[in-house]
């Protein structure tokens, strides 16, 4: 691939703002991600997460819930570290999709009734770390430097 395309996909004139919205929302994405893939902070596992897939029409579960729990876990490292933040912020927004519309929507809005509420916020931090890039403080700008 050619120069231009890694220019593009790296370089962000976003500054500092783009890291107030990657470290936390990293965590976040990293902490949901190691609970479906290896039970941690409570999670059920890939065998428990797949289960449950499987149960809601995601099938199959299993390959779902690593899919999912993949997404999670390491986009959420992208973010955090700064690096393919573009990439790594669109699979997170299609990860943040499919939870809102197959498992979110029916219950309304808020958190309280299991509603889409931290959901889309989620959706809405990944699209706009898509658009943005991943800013100063990260490992795209010092590639985008060489």
């Amino acid at each position: 691939m050619n120069n231009a395309f890694f220019n593009k996909l790296l370089n962000s004139n976003a500054g500092w703002s783009a890291l107030a919205l990657r470290i936390p929302v990293g965590i976040i994405f990293m902490a949901h991600g190691a609970q479906k893939l290896f039970g941690w902070f409570g999670g059920y596992g890939l065998e428990g997460t797949g289960q449950w897939m499987d149960s809601i029409g995601l099938s199959p579960g299993y390959l779902m819930a690593l899919l999912a729990g993949g997404a999670e876990f390491f986009g959420g490292l992208a973010l955090i570290i700064g690096l393919l933040v573009r990439p790594a912020s669109a699979v997170l927004a299609v990860a943040m999709l499919v939870a809102i519309f197959s498992v979110h929507i029916g219950n309304g809005l808020f958190m309280s009734n299991n509603g889409y509420e931290f959901g889309l916020a989620l959706l809405a931090v990944s699209v706009s770390l898509l658009f943005s890039g991943a800013g100063r403080a990260s490992v795209d700008a010092l590639l985008a430097k060489q």
